[in-house]
């Protein structure tokens, strides 16, 4: 399966990618639709391989620097390139989120003053 996955990656390459039907073989079901590939599954072969390494040694660019034999940098810029091409997801967005979140735990803000800041609508409140 893993060939597979890796020949179309490479086939598909910079293509917009979308999938049309599902199976779910446990449940021999079938779901039709437009579906986009997952952030990770859109990257190329190779970037597949170093994300699931760098995953595999806990983030230590030691390990990856002697898995591929390259320097610190190369580790880095490697690493750089790829999660700019993962920007699914902002950070700072969950940050503040669950900033928000706590805030309302603690009632220093109101329900209704954590819905207008988690839609955007405000600022947080004067203290």
């Amino acid at each position: 399966m893993a060939k597979e996955w890796q020949e179309l990656s490479r086939l598909i390459h910079d293509d917009e990618v979308i999938i049309e039907r599902i199976r779910l073989t446990k449940n021999n079901i079938a779901i039709e639709g437009a579906f986009e590939l997952p952030p990770l599954a859109r990257l190329a072969a190779e970037d597949q391989i170093f994300a699931a390494a760098f995953l595999r040694c806990h983030g230590s660019i030691k390990q990856m620097e002697e898995l591929f034999g390259v320097s610190y940098p190369s580790i880095k810029n490697r690493l750089n390139r790829i999660s700019g091409q993962l920007d699914f997801i902002k950070i700072e967005s969950v940050q503040d989120k669950s900033g928000i979140l706590s805030q309302l735990e603690r009632g220093e803000i109101t329900p209704e003053q954590a819905l207008n800041l988690l839609e955007g609508k405000t600022t947080k409140p004067e203290q």
